[in-house]
């Protein structure tokens, strides 16, 4: 028995540690792209800002680890080997559903999955303790802490509605007194506005979470408690005097220095809260071996775990380990780097990108319902009111800075996401940090009429999947949780050890050693800095052929796997296709961003264009590609027969032509192509008549050939836009391009 609890213990801490890992580079964006987005500070302050954060809020989450004791189950009622089982069950279940969502691409949290395997463990526990007693079922109350486990579920479901309307408020005052020209305004109220943000930070963070600090002492938070009023006066006349001084006298910028705060306090809230999702599991089974292992033979079968009611304070050394892990895997996970610009990029506060989240149905209707009602207020209230709100509430048609975020909105996000989470951690109250700062996030935007007829559906969309991915998570996490938890109990220790290696090996394996390129970054645009024809050509140069590439290569690759009936390889190409349509898309919109900015010489607003009708080829291409990848695929999926004969040796011959034509993309080699692709086109009109060929399979032979067709034909135009793009510029096009008509 020693040997299983020391194996399962060790396994439980590794498995901890990899956690934190996984858990930081997922969840980095939520208290670093607001900063990084509005560029408030060189990229490695905004980081080393962020890591203070996490090292000090890890030691303040101490109090946060009795949920994982006494949050949900009833310590005294269940054995020893009982809560291992349950502590086993929750951590395996933990790994196998996150890597599971995240593969599927679903919505998840981290805490709301934590405390719902914790609740399905507990009470499959409960339930199977009550049948061998044969107590009545009404009896599981007796098992389950059902008061502070409705209370936090309540708390996590609530936050998402506190959060949005939180952000839709406070955006809507601020951006009212501030408006989107701030600069002309924070002269005279910005160290107001920076008085009221430190002294919120300091509140919600310091006074409100000392008590769960693992080194505070009894008189210290005493103090606090009886000072509070007076200490948050001074703080706040004492930082708005500061900071308004140094707008008057030196013309100081508040709101890098607030943005940076916020960012602070919610890497500080972020580590406070959900350090208990990762460590909180393991170091209840810890504690439950030390109460165990001080009772000199002690049966675990019998011995009751009612220490863990005892409130602990968890080593200090720990938390700061804990944090240390955070802190090195915000440094050099590529993962979070990743994470963090593509959030960015899919989150600018530019219109005319790509949406996050696609419409829905109950989304349409609540906006023709608010259209409708905004129809009727607009019939009551006068319409000069109207008048003056949309005055404070016009944004500048140009932008002088290439920002994702505006500041002040960017100070609303992180500050109020920081206050709210640092409020639930005071009261030991989970919540998942991820829905607060979306929802904070997505209430600010609306405030800031970023939700325009053009985008109102997709964010509302994106509101009600977050919401349902948390009903989602919470039905599956207690049910699968629960399974698990039945299956250790009847196949015993080997089972436990087995689930839990087998975790490892997964969460390993897919966060350390996943063949999965780290440049999902390819959803990152390289932005035409000035929307000059020069900058426009040097853009194109680059892009046309490396687009080119990358086409051929996946659809020759494409037929290879085809003719191989690789349906894995088929498979993998089809989402890179996917992948490769987005960017090719993504880059096509920057000539909506270009637009808007206007400005230059009639060459200039030609090469815009020239970049609109070559971008526009590449995007149809790309799309036709992602199709025909994706026909090649579902057809070897479903066993169809292969081409033979005539059929297998064009497609062969025409995967070897389009990968070789690339490196030298001439008008000659095109026609040559063509020529062959013509004559397959004859040859199979004739065979198909001879053998009777299928439907099926005709039309994917076909759609090979012409999508093959397309891509030359397409490519050659893109080229002769490029050639009258160097034209115009005076550079003279490359020898083999072809000549403008």
């Amino acid at each position: 028995m020693d040997t299983f609890i020391l194996l399962a213990l060790v396994l439980l801490g590794i498995l901890a540690v990899c956690d934190l890992f996984v858990g930081v580079s997922n969840d980095a964006v939520n208290f670093l792209n607001s900063a990084v987005g509005s560029k408030a500070a060189p990229f490695w302050v905004i980081l080393a800002v962020a890591c203070a954060g996490v090292l000090l809020g890890a030691t303040f989450s101490s109090g946060m680890m009795e949920v994982a004791k006494t949050g949900v189950l009833i310590p005294e009622n269940f054995t020893f080997t009982e809560v291992i089982i349950v502590f086993a069950a929750v951590m395996v279940t933990d790994v196998l559903l996150l890597n599971t969502f995240n593969s599927l691409g679903l919505p998840t949290s981290t805490t709301v999955s934590i405390i719902f395997e914790l609740l399905g463990g507990a009470i499959a526990m409960a339930c199977l303790k009550v049948w061998q007693s044969g107590a009545p079922f009404t009896d599981l109350g007796t098992y389950l802490n059902s008061g502070k486990a409705l209370a936090m579920i309540l708390a996590i479901l609530i936050s998402v509605l506190v959060a949005f309307i939180s952000g839709v408020v406070v955006q809507w005052v601020l951006r009212l007194i501030f408006t989107f020209r701030y600069e002309r305004i924070y002269k005279w109220l910005g160290g107001i506005f920076a008085g009221v943000a430190f002294t919120a930070i300091f509140y919600f963070l310091v006074m409100k979470g000392a008590k769960g600090a693992s080194f505070m002492r009894p008189e210290w938070i005493e103090w606090i408690d009886v000072n509070t009023q007076a200490i948050l006066i001074v703080s706040f006349v004492g930082c708005s005097l500061f900071f308004q001084a140094l707008i008057l006298f030196f013309r100081l910028n508040v709101f890098p220095y607030v943005i940076l705060a916020g960012t602070f306090a919610l890497a500080f809230a972020f580590a406070g809260n959900d350090l208990v999702n990762f460590i909180g599991v393991p170091m209840a089974a810890l504690d439950s071996w030390y109460i165990f292992s001080a009772v000199e033979g002690a049966d675990p079968d019998t011995f009751l775990m009612g220490g863990l009611r005892e409130v602990t304070h968890t080593p200090t050394y720990i938390l700061l380990g804990a944090g240390l892990v955070m802190v090195l895997t915000l440094c050099f996970s590529k993962k979070a780097h990743t994470v963090i610009r593509t959030s960015i990029n899919l989150s600018s506060s530019s219109r005319g990108g790509k949406e996050q989240f696609g419409s829905s149905l109950p989304a349409r209707m609540l906006v023709r319902g608010a259209l409708h009602a905004n129809d009727i207020v607009h019939q009551i209230i006068p319409k000069s009111i109207f008048r003056v709100l949309d005055k404070r509430f016009e944004q500048p048609k140009h932008s002088t800075r290439d920002i994702a975020f505006d500041e002040v909105r960017a100070s609303v996000n992180l500050v109020l996401a920081a206050a709210l989470i640092a409020s639930a951690t005071s009261l030991k109250l989970p919540l998942s940090t991820t829905y607060v700062t979306f929802m904070v996030a997505m209430g600010s935007s609306l405030a800031d009429g970023a939700w325009d007829r053009e985008s109102a559906v997709y964010r509302i969309s994106g509101v009600l999947t977050v919401i349902s991915g948390w009903f989602i998570t919470a039905f599956t996490a207690a049910t699968a949780c629960g399974i698990v938890t039945f299956l250790f109990v009847w196949l015993g220790e080997a089972a436990i050890i087995l689930g839990m290696v087998i975790s490892l090996v997964l969460i390993i394996k897919s966060n350390f050693f996943s063949k999965e390129d780290d440049d999902d970054v390819r959803l990152e645009v390289t932005h035409v800095e000035k929307g000059d024809r020069e900058s426009i050509r040097a853009l194109l140069s680059v892009n046309i052929q490396s687009n080119l590439e990358r086409t051929l290569d996946l659809f020759a690759s494409g037929l290879e796997a085809f003719l191989a009936q690789d349906h894995k390889t088929l498979a993998r190409l089809k989402g890179e296709g996917a992948t490769f349509f987005d960017l090719v898309m993504m880059r096509r919109g920057e000539y909506y961003r270009m637009a808007l900015t206007g400005g230059g010489t009639k060459a200039d607003r030609d090469a815009r264009n020239f970049y609109y009708r070559a971008y526009s080829s590449m995007k149809e291409v790309s799309h036709a590609l992602r199709d025909q990848l994706g026909i090649s695929e579902n057809y070897v999926a479903n066993s169809h027969s292969p081409f033979t004969g005539k059929m297998h040796d064009n497609i062969e011959k025409l995967a070897k032509d389009m990968r070789a034509v690339g490196d030298n993309f001439v008008p000659a080699n095109c026609a040559r192509i063509l020529g062959l692709i013509e004559e397959a086109q004859r040859e199979f009109m004739e065979q198909i008549a001879e053998e009777q060929i299928s439907l099926r399979k005709s039309e994917l032979y076909l759609g090979y050939l012409l999508f093959a067709r397309e891509v030359l034909n397409r490519y050659l135009m893109v080229k002769l836009l490029q050639s009258e793009l160097e034209n115009g510029t005076g550079t003279q096009p490359a020898p083999d391009a072809p000549k403008a008509a």
